[in-house]
Protein backbone atom coordinates (compact mmCIF):
# COMPACT_ATOMS: atom_id res chain seq x y z
CA UNK A 1 0.00 0.00 0.00
CA UNK A 2 2.81 2.38 0.83
CA UNK A 3 4.40 1.27 -2.35
CA UNK A 4 1.90 2.32 -4.98
CA UNK A 5 1.38 5.68 -2.71
CA UNK A 6 5.23 6.69 -3.10
CA UNK A 7 4.79 5.73 -6.80
CA UNK A 8 2.12 8.23 -7.08
CA UNK A 9 3.55 10.59 -5.16
CA UNK A 10 6.87 10.08 -8.35
CA UNK A 11 4.39 10.23 -10.82
CA UNK A 12 2.61 13.78 -9.41
CA UNK A 13 6.00 15.46 -9.26
CA UNK A 14 7.68 14.24 -12.08
CA UNK A 15 3.94 15.99 -14.09
CA UNK A 16 4.32 19.13 -12.07
CA UNK A 17 8.30 18.98 -13.43
CA UNK A 18 6.68 18.72 -16.92
CA UNK A 19 4.37 21.45 -16.53
CA UNK A 20 6.73 23.76 -15.18
CA UNK A 21 9.53 23.11 -17.83
CA UNK A 22 6.84 24.48 -20.62
CA UNK A 23 5.90 26.92 -18.94
CA UNK A 24 9.41 28.29 -18.98
CA UNK A 25 9.74 27.46 -22.28
CA UNK A 26 6.97 28.97 -23.18
CA UNK A 27 7.67 32.37 -21.21
CA UNK A 28 11.08 32.50 -23.04
CA UNK A 29 9.67 32.28 -26.33
CA UNK A 30 7.05 35.12 -25.03
CA UNK A 31 9.92 37.22 -24.12
CA UNK A 32 11.78 36.96 -27.26
CA UNK A 33 8.60 37.76 -29.77
CA UNK A 34 8.36 40.78 -27.45
CA UNK A 35 11.97 41.46 -27.70
CA UNK A 36 11.83 41.21 -31.61
CA UNK A 37 8.64 43.40 -31.91
CA UNK A 38 10.42 46.12 -29.71
CA UNK A 39 13.34 45.92 -32.20
CA UNK A 40 11.36 46.25 -35.40
CA UNK A 41 9.49 49.21 -34.15
CA UNK A 42 12.78 50.80 -33.09
CA UNK A 43 13.91 49.99 -36.46
CA UNK A 44 10.84 52.07 -38.55
CA UNK A 45 11.12 54.70 -35.68
CA UNK A 46 14.43 55.35 -36.55
CA UNK A 47 14.03 55.33 -40.31
CA UNK A 48 11.02 57.22 -40.11
CA UNK A 49 12.90 60.03 -37.65
CA UNK A 50 11.02 62.70 -35.75
CA UNK A 51 7.00 62.62 -36.85
CA UNK A 52 4.17 65.35 -35.87
CA UNK A 53 0.43 64.30 -36.10
CA UNK A 54 -1.63 65.90 -38.82
CA UNK A 55 -3.58 68.75 -37.27
CA UNK A 56 -7.48 68.43 -37.33
CA UNK A 57 -8.08 70.79 -40.30
CA UNK A 58 -5.63 69.07 -42.85
CA UNK A 59 -7.86 66.25 -43.05
CA UNK A 60 -9.82 66.04 -46.63
CA UNK A 61 -13.59 66.05 -46.51
CA UNK A 62 -15.59 63.98 -49.85
CA UNK A 63 -18.41 65.77 -50.95
CA UNK A 64 -21.27 63.26 -51.21
CA UNK A 65 -22.02 61.78 -54.60
CA UNK A 66 -24.45 64.11 -56.38
CA UNK A 67 -27.93 63.06 -56.20
CA UNK A 68 -28.59 61.71 -60.10
CA UNK A 69 -30.74 64.29 -61.91
CA UNK A 70 -34.45 63.67 -62.67
CA UNK A 71 -34.90 62.75 -66.68
CA UNK A 72 -36.94 65.78 -67.26
CA UNK A 73 -36.42 66.06 -70.54
CA UNK A 74 -36.94 62.52 -71.49
CA UNK A 75 -40.44 62.97 -69.56
CA UNK A 76 -41.46 65.95 -71.58
CA UNK A 77 -40.34 63.63 -74.78
CA UNK A 78 -42.69 60.95 -73.92
CA UNK A 79 -45.31 63.37 -73.16
CA UNK A 80 -45.10 64.59 -76.49
CA UNK A 81 -45.07 61.62 -78.39
CA UNK A 82 -47.83 60.37 -76.67
CA UNK A 83 -49.47 64.24 -77.39
CA UNK A 84 -48.53 63.56 -81.44
CA UNK A 85 -49.82 59.90 -81.42
CA UNK A 86 -52.21 59.78 -84.34
CA UNK A 87 -54.61 56.99 -85.25
CA UNK A 88 -55.70 55.10 -88.19
CA UNK A 89 -59.21 54.72 -87.36
CA UNK A 90 -59.49 58.66 -87.21
CA UNK A 91 -62.13 59.29 -90.30
CA UNK A 92 -61.02 62.54 -92.17
CA UNK A 93 -63.41 62.84 -95.11
CA UNK A 94 -66.22 64.52 -93.42
CA UNK A 95 -63.51 67.26 -92.74
CA UNK A 96 -62.07 67.53 -95.93
CA UNK A 97 -63.71 70.34 -98.60
CA UNK A 98 -65.28 68.09 -101.98
CA UNK A 99 -64.00 69.94 -104.65
CA UNK A 100 -61.94 68.99 -107.72
CA UNK A 101 -59.05 68.12 -105.67
CA UNK A 102 -59.50 67.42 -101.60
CA UNK A 103 -58.44 69.90 -99.31
CA UNK A 104 -58.38 70.41 -95.50
CA UNK A 105 -58.50 73.86 -93.89
CA UNK A 106 -58.18 73.95 -89.67
CA UNK A 107 -61.16 76.14 -88.52
CA UNK A 108 -60.19 79.67 -88.13
CA UNK A 109 -58.02 79.32 -90.95
CA UNK A 110 -59.35 81.41 -94.14
CA UNK A 111 -60.24 80.26 -97.84
CA UNK A 112 -57.74 82.08 -99.47
CA UNK A 113 -55.18 80.04 -97.56
CA UNK A 114 -56.01 77.42 -99.62
CA UNK A 115 -56.35 79.06 -102.67
CA UNK A 116 -52.49 80.11 -102.09
CA UNK A 117 -51.61 76.89 -101.48
CA UNK A 118 -53.33 75.16 -104.43
CA UNK A 119 -51.86 77.81 -106.47
CA UNK A 120 -48.16 77.09 -105.28
CA UNK A 121 -47.69 80.61 -103.74
CA UNK A 122 -46.19 79.29 -100.52
CA UNK A 123 -42.42 78.06 -101.35
CA UNK A 124 -42.27 74.13 -100.84
CA UNK A 125 -39.30 74.43 -97.80
CA UNK A 126 -39.22 70.38 -97.40
CA UNK A 127 -40.53 67.06 -98.60
CA UNK A 128 -40.98 63.27 -97.72
CA UNK A 129 -41.83 60.30 -99.97
CA UNK A 130 -44.21 57.70 -98.23
CA UNK A 131 -44.64 56.09 -101.57
CA UNK A 132 -44.05 51.92 -100.86
CA UNK A 133 -44.19 51.91 -96.90
CA UNK A 134 -46.04 49.73 -94.92
CA UNK A 135 -48.63 51.97 -92.94
CA UNK A 136 -46.71 52.02 -89.30
CA UNK A 137 -43.53 52.44 -91.07
CA UNK A 138 -45.46 55.51 -92.60
CA UNK A 139 -46.88 56.76 -89.64
CA UNK A 140 -44.00 57.15 -87.95
CA UNK A 141 -41.97 58.80 -90.52
CA UNK A 142 -44.54 61.23 -91.19
CA UNK A 143 -44.83 62.33 -87.35
CA UNK A 144 -41.15 62.13 -87.35
CA UNK A 145 -41.07 64.28 -90.62
CA UNK A 146 -43.51 67.09 -89.35
CA UNK A 147 -41.59 66.71 -85.82
CA UNK A 148 -38.57 67.99 -87.45
CA UNK A 149 -39.83 70.52 -90.20
CA UNK A 150 -41.79 72.13 -86.94
CA UNK A 151 -38.31 71.98 -85.02
CA UNK A 152 -36.46 73.82 -88.34
CA UNK A 153 -39.35 76.30 -88.64
CA UNK A 154 -40.16 75.19 -91.51
CA UNK A 155 -44.10 76.23 -92.80
CA UNK A 156 -44.61 74.21 -96.16
CA UNK A 157 -44.02 70.63 -97.04
CA UNK A 158 -44.61 68.22 -99.33
CA UNK A 159 -45.77 64.75 -98.64
CA UNK A 160 -45.72 61.89 -101.30
CA UNK A 161 -47.86 59.36 -100.81
CA UNK A 162 -48.55 58.02 -104.03
CA UNK A 163 -51.64 57.12 -106.28
CA UNK A 164 -52.00 53.57 -104.88
CA UNK A 165 -51.66 52.14 -108.74
CA UNK A 166 -49.44 49.20 -107.46
CA UNK A 167 -51.78 48.37 -104.47
CA UNK A 168 -54.70 45.60 -104.85
CA UNK A 169 -57.77 46.95 -106.26
CA UNK A 170 -55.74 50.03 -107.69
CA UNK A 171 -56.93 51.68 -104.15
CA UNK A 172 -54.69 54.62 -102.87
CA UNK A 173 -54.82 53.28 -99.21
CA UNK A 174 -51.97 55.49 -98.12
CA UNK A 175 -53.48 58.37 -99.41
CA UNK A 176 -56.64 58.53 -96.90
CA UNK A 177 -54.38 57.07 -94.13
CA UNK A 178 -52.20 60.58 -94.86
CA UNK A 179 -55.47 62.99 -95.03
CA UNK A 180 -56.36 60.92 -91.38
CA UNK A 181 -53.05 61.39 -89.99
CA UNK A 182 -52.41 64.94 -91.29
CA UNK A 183 -55.78 65.93 -90.09
CA UNK A 184 -54.98 65.13 -86.08
CA UNK A 185 -52.08 66.84 -86.56
CA UNK A 186 -52.30 70.38 -84.48
CA UNK A 187 -49.58 71.85 -86.08
CA UNK A 188 -51.35 71.45 -89.80
CA UNK A 189 -53.01 74.66 -90.94
CA UNK A 190 -54.16 72.77 -94.14
CA UNK A 191 -53.33 71.55 -97.26
CA UNK A 192 -54.07 70.38 -100.31
CA UNK A 193 -54.00 68.27 -103.32
CA UNK A 194 -50.42 68.85 -105.02
CA UNK A 195 -50.55 70.42 -108.56
CA UNK A 196 -49.61 68.10 -111.56
CA UNK A 197 -46.18 69.19 -111.72
CA UNK A 198 -45.67 68.11 -107.84
CA UNK A 199 -47.17 65.15 -107.73
CA UNK A 200 -50.91 65.55 -108.42
CA UNK A 201 -53.17 63.07 -106.68
CA UNK A 202 -50.12 61.37 -105.82
CA UNK A 203 -48.88 63.99 -103.09
CA UNK A 204 -50.48 66.72 -101.15
CA UNK A 205 -48.61 70.05 -100.29
CA UNK A 206 -48.73 70.86 -96.18
CA UNK A 207 -49.10 74.21 -94.66
CA UNK A 208 -47.95 74.38 -91.04
CA UNK A 209 -48.19 76.47 -88.30
CA UNK A 210 -45.46 79.07 -87.39
CA UNK A 211 -43.15 78.32 -84.09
Amino acid sequence: MKSKSLQDLQAMKKHLAERERLAREEAVRRAEAHKRSEAERDLFQRAAGKVERLREHGRVHHAPDPVAPIPAQRQLDDQRVLKEAISDEFDASTLLEVDDALSFRRPGVGIDVARKLRRGEWTIQSEIDLHGLRTDDAREALAAFLREAMRQGVRCVRVVHGKGLGSPGKTPVLKGKVHSWLVQKDEVLAFVQARGDEGGAGAVVVLLKPT
